[in-house]
């Protein structure tokens, strides 16, 4: 116990370091284990340093404050460490001194969320002395990285990550031509998905389903635009979560990307069903499709997305044509008949009542000629709307797949 009382003495001892030989180094020896993870920042440890040489010959508790210590510190700590106060370390028989202590560190750790939520984090923690070189300090781990990486997994409380393995590794560092002894414990965890996949993977992906189902809305009418857009702003609110669930990191995820693309693609055709709503009214405003509309919708978008419709631009076209010849030979009987009727003026009543009645007729077939022909233009309007509508369709499906295949084999690999 002369060591102690000396201390005691003479108390500016305990900043010397206590070594028989000033040549040689002091050997500190670092045992950690990690007890839990919290927010991917807070790392719980035990910490051991051995190696301030005594002469007692039992093992007893001293006063943390009656000895000297080393200035171990965390390089990757951003602020100070929050831990419990234990005010006794154990000194051994051979003069071996060791301290169990325990210790959250919020520690700064590089993400790669690319992955996200199926990613594995690595993040370091490495002690070595402050001022003391290798010369002064010479910092080993105790254990190898089997035992630390068991003795963390027997310990390792359950939270958003799983504890994969600590790999232990020693090095040396050097700046101004001196050298500082290192051991780095490199942790790796895994995220576990299933809060994720839960709340935001599953709601998304039936959002995408129903927008895809909605594609076969029938176009008459309001009710696919107004349902879109209640797809788009529900899918709206799980990318507001996602930019709260996820951390800031340089790396886009991949599960942002595929969720951007959706968000793109269901603008698209929403802006479809506007344009579609569009040519719809154009029937009943416009009754005749322009040239350049047949010619590249109803005809080479249409052979591309192998629709048959040669036999509704055929009908209509005969349609248009009798309805045009019917339409002149009805205007000529009428104006026939108005001359006839002009001429003949010394008509009975009853001629003249049967007359009136055929000019009425007359009238009202032409009226329904007039019909048709409007019914026949709507319906080659609604062709082209249906080709259009089908061609949105394939690209949206063919879209999410192609994305989807993507994330699907980069969360596996």
């Amino acid at each position: 116990m002369n060591n102690l009382s000396l201390a005691d003495a003479n108390p500016r001892l305990m900043s010397v370091r206590p070594v028989t030989d000033w040549r040689e180094p002091s050997i500190v020896r670092i045992d950690v284990t990690l007890h839990a993870t919290l927010d991917l920042a807070f790392q719980r440890r035990k910490i051991r340093p051995q190696g301030t040489p005594s002469r007692s010959n039992a093992k007893i508790s001293i006063p943390v404050d009656s000895v000297w210590k080393p200035d171990i510190f965390v390089s990757e700590m951003t602020e100070d460490p929050q831990s419990p106060t234990v005010p006794f370390m154990s000194l051994s028989s051979d003069g071996t001194i060791n301290q169990w202590k325990p210790i959250r560190i919020v520690s700064t750790c590089s993400l790669d969320i690319y992955k996200f939520p199926f990613d594995t984090q690595k993040c370091n923690l490495t002690f070595g002395p402050y001022v003391h070189t290798v010369q002064d300090i010479v910092v080993v781990p105790n254990s190898n990285s089997s035992v630390v990486t068991q003795s963390s997994q027997a310990n390792y409380a359950k939270s958003k990550w799983l504890l994969g393995k600590v790999d232990v590794l020693s090095n040396n560092i050097s700046a101004e031509e001196k050298e500082w002894s290192q051991v780095t414990y490199q942790i790796t965890i895994r995220r576990v998905p299933i809060l994720y996949v839960i709340n935001l993977i599953v709601p998304a992906g039936f959002l995408v389903l129903v927008d895809v189902a909605s594609m076969f809305i029938p176009m008459e009418g309001g009710e696919r635009l107004g349902f879109k857009i209640t797809v788009v702003l529900g899918f709206s609110v799980l990318l507001l979560i996602l930019n709260d669930l996820l951390p800031s990191s340089e790396v886009t995820p991949i599960l942002g990307v595929f969720c951007a693309v959706c968000l793109v693609i269901m603008i698209i055709s929403i802006v479809d069903s506007i344009f579609i709503s569009y040519m719809l009214h154009l029937s009943a405003v416009r009754p005749d499709v322009p040239r350049w509309l047949k010619l590249w919708v109803l005809k080479r978008l249409a052979f591309i997305l192998c629709i048959d419709t040669a036999e509704v631009t055929e009908s209509n076209a005969a349609g248009v044509r009798n309805t045009n010849k019917a339409t002149s030979v009805v205007g000529k009987e009428a104006g026939i008949q108005n001359r006839r009727c002009l001429q003949k003026e010394h008509d009975s009543a009853e001629i003249k009542l049967l007359k009136k009645v055929l000019l009425e007729l007359l009238m009202i077939r032409r009226h329904m000629i007039m019909s048709k022909r409007e019914e026949e233009a709507k319906s080659e309007w609604n062709m082209v709307a249906f080709v259009l509508d089908r061609f949105i369709l394939i690209c949206y499906l063919l879209t999410v797949s192609i994305i989807l295949i993507t994330v699907v084999v980069v969360w596996a690999f």
